[in-house]
């Protein structure tokens, strides 16, 4: 391309090579640019149409590589290297949309879908493929639990179905109210059969923390309870059943004497509540041979028979069945 305009007219008193400076000052590098970009521009575009264009610095003569670029001597295919310099300093720019900030309740339904891994239509539907259609009570009978359990690969007398009903809540055994199922199955995030058999061990490993057993040991009282009846205390035979049920993990070490002992005396009417509470206590107290327990203590009186029948075997003072006392516990 030759000389810039600036560099003709000043005289040529820089060092010289062949006869021809060997560059530019640095500000004629930039008008030399200048002029032969706009030359090679289109006729058609005029200055405000510029501002639509964006220029790339790697072509503007930043650093080293841009300073070469605008060296005020051409070569053979100087025209062509400059029509490209031309092409890429004035690419299109596409024009972003602006970014609209959703507001605290758009945010909240977001996060709320995003953790929500489970259908609420999908759980009104189990439901109902369990409930009998011409019952008058919203409800799973024990017809309908039955067909649950065996899809879900437990017998109905397992230790981890008393489990699932506890999660569920239930008041009643062998009943499984709508509320009841529906809020089981969203406290346990599931609405599947699927679902509920991945949260077994789950469960399991959560009646194993101290605190959740005695709630859950609790609530087994009053899920043995009929309350259709006004029951208030247990059957003996309900209380021998669950006994041997919610101790399945975990069973005291005089649990099987002390069943073996109700089961003996037919005449014990029934397991009050504090009876059934305090035997956690007396179990986890006493020892095996039962010599740390004290009489003095505000033990259930049945608890002194246990311990007095016990001793009596242990001695073998017990030659034949001794009358056990009648046990008035319905209030």
């Amino acid at each position: 391309m030759g000389k810039c305009l600036s560099c003709c007219e000043e005289p040529e008193s820089s060092p010289t090579q062949n006869g021809h400076s060997t560059s530019c000052p640095p500000s004629h590098k930039a008008v030399g640019l200048k002029t032969a970009v706009t030359d090679k521009l289109p006729k058609d575009i005029t200055s405000s149409s510029l501002n639509k264009y964006r220029v790339d610095p790697e072509v503007t003569g930043s650093g080293d590589a841009g300073a070469n670029t605008g060296s005020c001597h051409g070569n053979g295919n100087g025209d062509t290297a400059m029509a490209v310099t031309a092409a890429k300093m004035f690419s299109p720019y596409p024009k972003l949309p602006p970014i609209r900030k959703p507001s605290n309740a758009e945010a909240k339904q977001r996060l709320s879908l995003t953790m929500k891994d489970y259908s609420e239509h999908k759980i009104t539907m189990l439901f109902d493929s369990y409930r009998d259609p011409g019952d008058d009570e919203d409800c799973l009978q024990a017809e309908g639990i039955e067909k649950l359990c065996m899809h879900l690969g437990v017998r109905p007398e397992e230790f981890r179905v008393l489990v699932l009903a506890w999660k569920f809540n239930a008041e009643t055994m062998c009943r499984f109210t709508r509320s009841e199922f529906f809020g089981g199955c969203k406290k346990l995030r599931v609405d599947s059969i699927k679902g509920i058999q991945s949260r077994f061990p789950e469960m399991l490993a959560e009646v194993q923390i101290r605190d959740n057993f005695k709630d859950l040991y609790r609530w087994t009282f009053k899920f043995g309870l009929d309350s259709d009846t006004g029951q208030r205390t247990l059957p003996v035979e309900m209380a021998i059943s669950l006994w041997g049920l919610v101790f399945t993990q975990n069973e005291p070490r005089i649990l099987k004497r002390w069943l073996t002992f109700l089961e003996k005396h037919p005449n014990i009417r029934g397991i009050p509540r504090d009876t059934w509470d305090m035997f956690l206590n007396f179990a986890e107290v006493v020892g095996d041979d039962l010599s740390t327990y004290d009489d003095t203590e505000a033990w259930p009186s049945l608890f002194d028979d246990f311990v007095e029948y016990e001793n009596d075997c242990q001695n073998q003072n017990v030659t034949e069945e001794k009358p056990a006392k009648e046990y008035e516990v319905q209030i």
